[in-house]
C-alpha cells in the first residue's frame, strides 16, 4: 500500500511545528520537506503542495489564500489552519464531533477549515445546545477563553520566555479588547447564531492549556431547563466519542484548571450550576484539540483511517 504524501506549508510556526511532532515518525505517511532556503518560493511551494496527497496550511491568512490558489492538483486535499476560509463556502469546517454528518462531510471534501481554538470551546458547548434547541440561535451568549502564551504564535513566546520580560506578563492579560475576536464569525456561523457572541479571551502565564466557558441564565435556556438538562444534552450529543467527552455532572471538584489537558489531544466539557444558572467549560489544549491534534484528526479521517491515528 503506497503512503499518502503529506507537504506542511509554513511548518517553521508552532502550528507547523506541532504537526510535523505528531506525524513525522508515521510509517503511513511520506513527509515532504521542502528546503529551508526555498521556503518562500513560490514555484516551488506550488511543486510540493501540487506532488502531495494532504497539504497543511500553517500560515497567515494572506499566505493560505495565496496557497490554495496554487493547486492544480483536482486530489490535493487542503486543510488550513488559519482563519482565512472557516466561513467560506466550499470548505468544511473541520469539526468532527459537529453532528451525525460532519465526519462524511471531512472525508469527502478537498478543503478543510481547520477550527480556531477559542472556537472549538465555544463550539464543542454551544452548537450541540442550538441543534437541540436548548438553546435559541438569537439568544445573546457571552463567553470568556483562557488560554497559554503558545496560542499566541512564535512572537508570544518569545515575549513570556524572555529573561527581561514585563512584569505585566506575570499576571493574566485580557485582550481581543475591541470585541471583534477573529473567531467570531466562525463561532456564530457554525453555531447556527442571528449574532455573534460577546467574547473576551484571557492569556496567562503557562505555555498550553485552555478553558473556554459560557453561562448560561435559566431565562436563557429553552422549556425551564437548568445544568441536568445541558448535561445530558451535552452527553448524548457526545457519545460515542474518541476525543470529546462530557465530565459526569458534579464530579468537577472546586476548582477547573485550564491546563487539565495539556499535552493531550483531548477535549472535556464540564457543566456546573443548577436550575437557576448553568456553566459550560471545554477544557482542552490549544495546540492539541484546539489546532495541531485537530488537523491531523481531519487528515486521518480524509485518508479513511482510525481517526485517533497518531493522537492517543
Amino acid at each position: 500500500m503506497s503512503k499518502a504524501k503529506v507537504y506542511i506549508d509554513g511548518q517553521s510556526g508552532t502550528t507547523g511545528l506541532q504537526i510535523y511532532d505528531r506525524i513525522a515518525a508515521r510509517p503511513d505517511l511520506e513527509l515532504l520537506r521542502i528546503d529551508e532556503d526555498k521556503r518562500h518560493d513560490l514555484d516551488e511551494r506550488k511543486r510540493f503542495i501540487n506532488a502531495a496527497d494532504i497539504v497543511f496550511l500553517c500560515l497567515p491568512d494572506a499566505g493560505a489564500i495565496e496557497a490554495v490558489s496554487l493547486v492544480e492538483n483536482p486530489d490535493t486535499c487542503i486543510i488550513d489552519a488559519s482563519t482565512a476560509h472557516r466561513t467560506s463556502d466550499g470548505w468544511v469546517y473541520g469539526f468532527p464531533e459537529l453532528n451525525p454528518t460532519q465526519r462524511e462531510a471531512i472525508a469527502t471534501s478537498k478543503r478543510v477549515a481547520n477550527p480556531g481554538c477559542h472556537a472549538t470551546g465555544f463550539i464543542s458547548a454551544v452548537a450541540p445546545l442550538v441543534q437541540a434547541g436548548l438553546v435559541s440561535p438569537d439568544c445573546p451568549l457571552t463567553c470568556f477563553s483562557l488560554t497559554g502564551y503558545s496560542g499566541g504564535g512564535k512572537g508570544m513566546i518569545a515575549s513570556y520566555e524572555s529573561d527581561d520580560r514585563p512584569e505585566a506578563l506575570d499576571a493574566p492579560g485580557i485582550y481581543g479588547l475591541s470585541l471583534a475576536h477573529k473567531h467570531l464569525p466562525e463561532m456564530q456561523k457554525v453555531c447556527g447564531l442571528s449574532k455573534a457572541p460577546i467574547f473576551m479571551p484571557v492569556v496567562d502565564d503557562y505555555y498550553k492549556g485552555m478553558a473556554t466557558t459560557v453561562m448560561l441564565h435559566a431565562d436563557m435556556l429553552v422549556g425551564g431547563a437548568g445544568a441536568r438538562e445541558v448535561h445530558a444534552c451535552l452527553s448524548d450529543h457526545y457519545a460515542g466519542q474518541r476525543l470529546v467527552s462530557v465530565l459526569p455532572l458534579g464530579e468537577q471538584g472546586t476548582t477547573l484548571y485550564a491546563n487539565e489537558l495539556a499535552g493531550t489531544n483531548r477535549l472535556q466539557l464540564v457543566v456546573c450550576g443548577d436550575e437557576q444558572r448553568v456553566s459550560v467549560t471545554a477544557l482542552f489544549d490549544n495546540l492539541g484539540k484546539g489546532a495541531s491534534g485537530a488537523a491531523v484528526q481531519n487528515m486521518n479521517i480524509v485518508l479513511g483511517i482510525d481517526e485517533t491515528t497518531g493522537l492517543a
